[in-house]
């Protein structure tokens, strides 16, 4: 007679979608969390893995096969995958042990994985052995619910929005409709006396449509607490495993940005916090030796300034050395030795491809990876990155990024017959320079003052090459003083044509990055006009 053992193996098929390892997840912690449950197998399922040009170094393309014996609970087994359900394939099943008299045979029971590719998601075959009818049921019901998900439509995303957005969207469209009816029966008997009806009418229109749009924006945009709740989870496993005492703030959680920020930004994100959490807090002793208290502090900080968001992580650590980074890069051949840096210039030397002051790689920050793929990130969203630091108290980092990669308030400019966007919160005045103000730096460019300090001039119509200028003489032209990354500089353009609000259009979508142009837009008469990015301006002048 067979009889069931009640000590089952689980088994398990653990694929992780690629994006796993972004998300501050670490399947060796699972795995020695499963390990603690019970007696544990592994078998790793290597087939996925590209070719050693085409890998990734932050994306998982390993599966694995577990088998855990134990008297386990499967709400125990199901809490240690919570935290990456919807970043993973899971199958598991627990496979009892069956006895014929004196002899025991297990259950064959195996799980084929199939090899990871290169796709986003991927999916896991369980092919377990029949233990019985309702075990059957249950892994048909599994794979129905499979094949729907494998049905989806991909790429498909919701959002929660609050029913008091939605009531003024719908307030808003009242409006509008009152407006158009009002219009249509103007239009219907008009008369010249009627002039005056017709542009309260039109500038009616016009506040409401762009009641309207502010509406719409106004419910894509989520509290940036989606990204930031996930970084308790991970402080506390990494300061566990380095044996440091951290301490991680949260501040302005709900702060608000656009769904598409908010979705792009979590990568860059968990990189910063690994580094601070990896290299810039140190070992409880150090701190105790330099005077400071045991448990160090990394926060995380979210606030609006102008038209953007900005994202700050601070840690009171051991800060950036300059001497360190400088003779790093001039061993790796990055810079000159006699070359002249700011503070500023100096840290951004860590932004720079294949840069790294790390002794080894370690699994915990960059993996390999270094912080010039953080930075073609943000850029990516529009928005630009930045470091403060003083050795022995700490660094910040901040993450500068529009509130939504939709619309800009902008300044249209006259450069000959081009027209450019200036986003508005870019711009600090406008105003028109006198020769004994101005300063020809040799090989330097040129400067004017303004109160006291010399800001770089960019001659747009030379950026842009644009041979119809009106003028190249910086006295008869306009400045306009703009700033980008905390820095400075004038703009020389022919004249300002008027503010109004642009649709934004990827230009490397469309066509490839080019430096100082973030995007681009559709004027009212049809023309296409070149979306300045300031920054990259900025830089571009101050180099």
């Amino acid at each position: 007679m067979t009889k069931l053992n009640k000590s089952p193996v689980w088994v398990i098929a653990f694929s992780p979608h690629l994006h796993l390892l972004k998300t501050g997840n670490e399947p060796v912690r699972m795995f020695r969390e499963l390990a603690a449950l019970g007696q544990l197998t592994t078998t790793v399922d290597l087939q996925g893995v590209p070719d050693l040009y085409d890998l990734d170094p932050e994306e998982c393309h390993l599966s694995w096969k577990l088998r855990v014996l134990g008297d386990i609970p499967e709400a125990e087994i199901d809490e240690i995958f919570d935290w990456v359900e919807d970043d993973c394939d899971l199958a598991k099943q627990p496979i009892y042990k069956t006895s014929t008299g004196s002899a025991q045979a297990e259950v064959s029971a195996d799980i084929a994985i199939t090899p990871v590719t290169n796709s986003v998601h991927r999916d896991i075959s369980p092919e377990f052995a029949s233990t019985g009818e309702s075990e059957s049921n249950t892994l048909e019901r599994k794979n129905g619910k499979k094949e729907e998900a494998k049905a989806a439509p991909k790429g498909s995303s919701s959002i929660r929005v609050d029913t008091s957005k939605i009531d003024t969207l719908i307030n808003m469209v009242g409006e509008l409709v009152i407006t158009q009816s009002m219009l249509s029966l103007l239009g219907e008997h008009f008369e010249l006396n009627k002039l005056d009806q017709l542009k309260n009418g039109l500038s009616q229109l016009e506040r409401h449509t762009r009641e309207l749009q502010e509406s719409v924006m106004n419910i894509r945009m989520l509290p940036i607490s989606f990204v930031f709740s996930r970084f308790p989870r991970l402080a506390h496993d990494i300061s566990s495993k380095l044996g440091k005492k951290i301490e991680l703030k949260l501040v302005g959680e709900h702060t608000e940005v656009d769904k598409t920020v908010v979705e792009l930004l979590s990568d860059p994100l968990v990189h910063l916090v690994r580094n601070s959490l990896d290299h810039g807090i140190e070992m409880p002793d150090v701190r105790l030796a330099a005077g400071k208290p045991e448990t160090g502090t990394v926060t995380l900080e979210a606030y609006h300034r102008g038209g953007n968001i900005v994202i700050e992580v601070t840690d009171d650590g051991k800060g950036l050395d300059k001497d360190k980074l400088r003779a790093k890069a001039i061993e790796k051949g990055l810079i000159d030795p006699d070359a002249i840096l700011s503070d500023k210039q100096t840290y951004e030397l860590i932004f720079m491809p294949g840069f790294s002051t790390a002794e080894k790689l370690t699994d915990i920050s960059g993996r390999g990876v270094g912080m010039d793929v953080v930075r073609r990130n943000i850029q990516a969203l529009g928005g630009n990155i930045e470091i403060l630091s003083e050795l022995g108290k700490g660094s910040t980092i901040s993450i500068h990024l529009p509130l939504t990669l939709a619309i800009l308030d902008g300044q249209s400019i006259a450069v000959g017959d081009e027209t450019y966007i200036l986003p508005l919160g870019s711009i600090i005045e406008s105003l028109h320079v006198k020769e004994d103000r101005l300063n020809r730096v040799a090989g330097k460019g040129e400067t004017f003052l303004l109160r006291g300090q010399y800001l770089p001039i960019i001659r747009m119509h030379q950026i842009f090459n644009v041979p119809t200028a009106k003028t190249t003489k910086l006295t008869e032209g306009l400045i306009v003083v703009v700033e980008g990354q905390g820095l400075r500089c004038g703009l020389f353009v022919d004249d300002l044509l008027g503010q109004q609000q642009v649709v934004i259009k990827s230009l490397e979508a469309n066509y490839r990055r080019i430096d100082g142009v973030s995007g681009a837009t559709i004027l009212g008469d049809g023309s296409v006009a070149l979306i300045l990015d300031i920054p990259g301006l900025v830089r571009l002048a101050n180099q």
